[in-house]
């Protein structure tokens, strides 16, 4: 059978660059973190095209390292929820988003990366043929490897007829709860063909959503309901649980009208810490005696190792992900999931306790919230007692440390707490009523902090962004792209360095593998860092203001200029010498 005749168009004609920054347009991505390269010609072309005729393209964050690219996209996201385009190098640049990609994966948030692959003519068959060394040695086997543990889609453009079809199917994608990271790829010749206006297809939002997460069967809410009506010790967990529009407040309402003793394990999105029934971040007191235990939004409630629940104990799991496909083992209790809007499904059960809730429930309930606000209220005056000492010169306690930013700090200002070892004191110390406003990686990527808290900063500019970070994690952030960022695009951010000389992670994790080990008997923990680095210099050198305390009495003063310079509109750091490793 002969082929039908290709269509004839006298319709303008553009580049498939062209029309994909159009399609970024109408997916709505608002910004462009980039580190370009050689096989981003055709964009780059395209983009000064549609400039120079007036037409919208996104707006272009240049990050010299697409470590700081992929994880402004990270922190935008958690403020808005929205993903944005991240556009890299071939294969190197996406080798340098890794870690960045496992972090968005591992925190449920969207991003669209996107990269070029070397050109695949060399001898100028097509435009946009190989011309240059690169183009010959970045095509690896596979370049989608690179990052596909952490992808929940990815696709080589084939054609550029076909540009905006898969946009929309990766903005669908990413955006779909659990939202994640996507990855398109794009050689160039493929990025500068043409097509008539007519021949490529728009794809609206409307008639492309994604899939929305709802409530729950009543039936099992009800039997949830039940549960807590006859428990004596219940214990609720979670760890995204403020990255739900309503998940919080439910929490804090279902706790109360319920007495459930409420902990944030391997806190990564917080929920309000303010109200009675909060406790902390351990759950270990509370879970062996628990009766009825709530899961909601988290991967790692607790640590098995180190804590087991009753043998009889009733556990319901309450998230957008249930299963947890991604992670090969994950064996948490479950006698029943619910799998959709965590606060849309707690709203359910808060309705129905009420609905079912007899004087005797009440009663007890009550009796326990009682005790809980007295064990809280205890909890809270060890956190000041740890405060109360300040430390030593070279060694500042870093629970006096935060609980001096507590002072200063508004409450919908962001604290991105990459403190490691130290990331418990901030949290003990740090007083959080709002959700959201004290976020951790949910990946094990170090070096996150800095680029999170610029991206938040550029979504929501009239708050103060707070990178806590050790000196192990600020080297692997690239500081150096951090603060030009902050500097070129005017997004002051405060950076609080806590420097122990050291990974004390590292040190810890062996101690507690080998406690009575040859590494404790001789000292050789293999963790130590540079001692006498200034790290102040380096946000200097970007026009950042400066300040090293090693006297814990300087430290109150010193943090307050270092604020003031942030509310001012001037990034700062505060290089603290802490506790050592």
């Amino acid at each position: 059978m002969s082929q039908p005749a290709a269509k004839i168009s006298n319709a303008p004609e553009h580049s498939t660059a062209y029309y994909f920054i159009e399609g970024l347009n109408e997916l709505g991505i608002e910004h462009l973190f980039c580190n370009f390269g050689t096989d981003h010609a055709p964009t780059i072309e395209a983009m000064a095209e549609r400039q120079k005729n007036g037409e919208k393209v996104p707006n272009v964050m240049l990050c010299p390292h697409e470590n700081t690219a992929a994880h402004m996209a990270m922190g935008y996201a958690t403020v808005t929820g929205r993903g944005q385009a991240v556009l890299v190098h071939v294969d190197v640049g996406t080798a340098n988003t890794a870690n960045g990609m496992h972090n968005l994966f591992r925190s449920r948030l969207p991003a669209l990366l996107m990269s070029g692959k070397a050109p695949y003519t060399s001898s100028n068959e097509l435009v946009g043929s190989r011309d240059t060394y690169v183009h010959f040695v970045q095509e690896p086997i596979d370049q989608g490897a690179l990052v596909r543990p952490y992808m929940k889609w990815e696709w080589t453009l084939p054609s550029g007829v076909v540009v905006k079809e898969a946009l929309r199917r990766a903005h669908t994608i990413m955006e779909t709860k659990p939202a994640g990271p996507v990855y398109f790829m794009a050689q160039r010749e493929t990025l500068t063909e043409k097509w008539a206006t007519d021949q490529i297809r728009s794809y609206s939002a409307s008639n492309y959503a994604q899939s929305q997460s709802g409530g729950a069967d009543p039936a099992a809410v009800a039997q949830i309901a039940d549960k807590l009506l006859a428990a004596e010790h219940p214990i609720l967990i979670c760890g995204y649980a403020g990255q739900s529009k309503d998940a919080s407040k439910m929490i804090e309402e279902l706790s109360t009208l319920a007495g459930i003793a409420v902990f944030e394990g391997n806190q990564t999105f917080n929920i309000s810490h303010e109200f009675p029934c909060f406790l902390g971040y351990s759950p270990n007191k509370h879970l062996p005696k628990a009766d009825v235990g709530i899961l909601v939004d988290v991967d790692v409630p607790w640590f098995p190792a180190d804590v087991q629940h009753g043998d009889k104990s009733f556990w319901a799991h309450i998230d957008v992900d249930t299963l947890k496909a991604a992670s090969p083992m994950w064996t948490f209790p479950g006698n029943l999931r619910l799998q959709g809007d965590s606060g849309r499904i707690l709203a359910q059960l808060v309705e129905e306790v009420k609905k079912r809730a007899t004087p005797k429930f009440k009663e007890a309930a009550a009796k326990r919230v009682e005790a809980l606000s007295a064990e809280r209220k205890a909890w809270r005056e060890t956190a000041k007692k740890l405060a109360s000492e300040k430390g030593k010169p070279d060694e500042i306690n870093p629970h006096y440390l935060f609980s001096e930013l507590n002072k200063l700090l508004k409450p919908d200002d962001m604290v991105f707490n990459e403190g490691v070892r130290n990331a418990g004191a901030a949290l003990l110390q740090l007083e959080r009523p709002l959700p959201n406003t004290c976020v951790r990686s949910g990946g094990g990527g170090l070096g996150w902090s800095g680029g999170m808290a610029l991206g938040a900063k550029l979504a929501a500019p009239d708050k103060m962004m707070v990178q806590v970070v050790g000196d192990g994690g600020f080297y692997f952030g690239g500081p150096s792209s951090v603060f030009s960022v902050a500097k070129q695009y005017n997004l002051p951010i405060l950076v609080l360095l806590l420097d122990n000389t050291g990974w004390s992670a590292v040190k810890e994790s062996t101690l507690r593998v080998f406690p009575q080990g040859t590494a404790k008997a001789t000292e050789k923990f293999q963790a130590g860092l540079m001692p006498d680095a200034e790290f102040t210099k380096i946000g200097e050198a970007f026009g950042a203001h400066g300040e090293k305390v090693v006297n814990p009495e300087d430290l109150p003063a010193a943090l307050k200029r270092c604020v003031d310079a942030v509310r001012g509109g001037q990034t700062a750091i505060l290089h603290a010498r802490v506790t050592k490793l």
